[in-house]
């Protein structure tokens, strides 16, 4: 149950006084929380935090107020000229004056009685708000403030500035924002005084309090004690869950999955190349979890190209053994295709039956792998999500595999989890992620990393072209398919659209058609799944030699005689992404070039981007930078992806602090299983308070 404690925030944002159904549209849209399916509630406003402020502490005079300053001034009203009769577009004036000068403060469509009201003739006044010159003389269109001079103190001399969005005005929202703040109720405190202590943190409604009322611009920053504690109580929450989730798994207790190396050595024997040291550390690693009686969770970090799929396919070979079944979920159908074609052969020569499902198996070919599966006949699934669909029975799943695991949540780590009698599982990803992204979003496993490539792979040139160079580049194509080589071409669009100028994949390959003739072919998206499977194997067979796409083509597909990638409006794409793309060629023993075509002028995060490609081809190195220009709400992909998007923290920011909160996450439930001391009670509230609930729940199921 929500402590009711938390009521007033979760009621909702239409409770707030000026918050009808049309605000809390607009305010919507500026929520950090993920809404999904609910509306907004008062608590969610508490979390949109100023990305600014304004100091209005400047009181120059008249004369010294630079062009565009935001200045208070205290002035004395002189006279007021309305706008003549009949002439709307003719601004209402009010002239005032200092010892320094005079001002003209303007304003558009005016209440002319009200105006004379706020400002008589003679009064003393202060007004805030931005400098303007025009011909020499000083103005101020629409003041931000205007009081007396005896109601001067009331103005807010540092004013935080929130994002908007379009009808919302900035008082309006300061206004829901207020009211939020005062139904605050006095929370426990869920710190550990000893880290409330060493971080100097203040408490957490006077931390809300600070930064949305700042006396300073320093109270709005993501770096003072504030805005810091309350990042700590995010990630405190969101490792809290984690590590509720990994002891709920754990609970569901393995079982020791024993194998004599048998299968896995006719696997090994079959395969043309050996292992790298990496795989083979990552595999002691794996098959040494297989042993235990607790469930493994574990994560397998690989560059593109560093072999994750046969080092997964050597631990299905141990689950075989062991003689349970193994399942790899992957994101896509092109690739889980991919799998099957890598898998099926070399199992099939260790005498285990590989089957896959997807959304496209119909009919009868369904039929079969169901039974399969429940009769236990096939050793190896792979699929899409198709996989834990309700009426999809295993025989005895032991090991769930789970490819480009930030296409997943949590919540379907746990549906596939339900699959067997607690599979162990294995998640893969190519997105090399930076050890603080590790944390946050698989904080609950273990890490293992493939750090090498596979022997004999070459290494790829990256060079940058201006679009001003496209024939050249072209001619170039025209050189490398005689010599028989393939080409990846990618766009950002599967066509044209007015807004943005960019060329889309379906013009860029009519144009290089003209080029090139049947040469060509075509791969987005919004192409039937039979469809793209047509051009990616006429691609693969060598039916055409250049292969114009979207990023469908980012993940996974392989064709080793590909030896050119062209990746046009480069500018547009980030860093983990160009990186991922990038690693489609270079699969062979043939040297391969990325060309990043781009259009100038470039902006500064954007040549970072390229010049950072240009420099390494370390998958770490590039996601650490990716960190810091872009932050890491993208960097998984998009926002909506299962990434960890944080309410108030700023990975690039706050990391340092989450090694902490994972310790003393840990330390906490090692202590309290079942969060029932005071503290534990006072961290129910946390997790409640940031949407952390699902974690509740996992310990009301024991």
């Amino acid at each position: 149950m929500r402590p009711a404690l938390l009521d007033p925030l979760f009621a909702p944002a239409t409770s707030l006084e000026g918050v009808g159904p049309k605000v809390v549209a607009m305010l919507e849209n500026i929520v950090p929380a993920d809404l999904g399916t609910r509306e907004a509630r008062v608590g969610d406003l508490l979390f949109v935090l100023p990305n600014s402020v304004i100091d209005r502490r400047s009181r120059p005079g008249i004369a010294q107020a630079a062009e565009g300053q935001i200045v208070t001034l205290e002035l004395t009203v002189d006279r007021h000229q309305p706008a003549p009769r009949g002439k709307r577009s003719v601004p209402y004036r009010v002239y005032a004056f200092d010892e320094t000068g005079e001002i003209a403060l303007t304003f558009f469509h005016a209440n002319g009685p009200w105006l004379e009201k706020i400002m008589p003739v003679g009064a003393e006044i202060v007004v805030s708000g931005r400098m303007e010159w025009f011909n020499g003389r000083p103005s101020m269109v629409h003041p931000d403030h205007i009081a007396s001079a005896e109601e001067a103190d009331s103005l807010p001399l540092i004013e935080p500035v929130y994002p908007l969005t379009a009808g919302l005005s900035p008082k309006t929202l300061r206004r829901a924002i207020g009211q939020a703040l005062g139904r605050l109720p006095e929370m426990p405190e869920w710190q550990d005084a000893e880290i409330l202590r060493r971080q100097t943190f203040p408490a957490f409604d006077l931390a809300l309090k600070r930064i949305h009322n700042p006396t300073d611009p320093i109270d709005a920053s993501p770096q003072n004690a504030a805005w810091r504690r309350l990042a700590y109580d995010e990630f405190l929450a969101g490792q809290v869950a984690l590590a509720l989730v990994r002891a709920r798994t754990r609970r569901l207790s393995g079982r020791a999955l024993q194998g004599d190396g048998a299968l896995e050595a006719k696997i090994r024997a079959a395969l043309p190349y050996s292992l790298t040291r990496s795989q083979e550390q990552a595999l002691a690693e794996i098959h040494a979890d297989l042993t235990k009686p607790e469930r493994m969770l574990r994560l397998l970090q690989g560059d593109v190209g560093s072999g994750k799929t046969v080092v997964a396919l050597l631990a299905m070979a141990r689950a075989a053994e062991a003689g349970g079944q193994a399942a790899l979920m992957a994101p896509t159908e092109i690739l889980a295709r991919q799998h099957l074609a890598t898998i099926a052969p070399l199992a099939e020569q260790a005498g285990l039956k590989t089957a896959i499902l997807t959304g496209r198996e119909k009919g009868r070919d369904r039929e079969t792998v169901l039974s399969g599966l429940a009769d236990g006949s096939i050793h190896f699934v792979v699929g899409t999500h198709a996989l834990f669909q309700e009426h999809v029975a295993f025989h005895d799943l032991v090991l769930a595999i789970i490819d480009e695991q930030h296409r997943f949540g949590v919540h379907q780590r746990l549906a596939m989890t339900a699959k067997g009698d607690a599979p162990d599982m294995l998640v893969m990803t190519a997105t090399p992620i930076p050890r603080t992204l590790v944390l946050t979003a698989f904080g609950d496993m273990d890490v293992s990393r493939l750090t090498e490539k596979p022997a004999g792979r070459r290494p790829i040139t990256t060079v940058t072209l201006p679009f001003e160079r496209l024939n050249q580049l072209i001619g170039r194509i025209h050189t490398a398919i005689a010599e028989g080589q393939k080409i990846y071409w990618i766009c950002p669009l599967v066509e044209e659209s007015e807004e943005i100028e960019l060329t889309s994949a379906e013009d860029r390959a009519a144009t290089l058609r003209n080029e090139f003739g049947d040469a060509v072919g075509l791969i987005h998206g919004r192409m039937a799944g039979r469809d793209k499977d047509a051009a990616m194997l006429a691609f693969k067979n060598g039916e055409t030699r250049i292969l114009v796409g979207t990023t469908v083509i980012e993940v996974g597909i392989d064709v080793p005689d590909a030896t050119i990638i062209v990746i046009e409006h480069a500018e547009r794409f980030g860093l983990a992404q160009l990186h991922q793309l990038r690693g489609r060629v270079g699969r062979g023993d043939r040297a391969s070039t990325c060309v990043l075509l781009y259009k100038a002028p470039l902006g500064e995060v954007a040549r970072r981007r390229l010049e950072v490609m240009r420099q390494t081809e370390d998958g770490f190195v590039i996601a650490e930078e990716d960190l810091k220009l872009r932050g890491e709400g993208e960097l998984l992909g998009t926002r909506q992806s299962g990434a960890p998007s944080f309410l108030v923290a700023r990975i690039e920011e706050h990391a340092d602090m989450l090694e902490t909160a994972r310790d003393d996450a840990r330390l906490l439930l090692a202590r309290d299983p079942e969060l029932t001391s005071p503290r534990g009670e006072a961290v129910r509230t946390l997790l409640y308070l940031f949407g952390r609930d699902d974690a509740v729940r996992l310990l009301r199921a024991g």
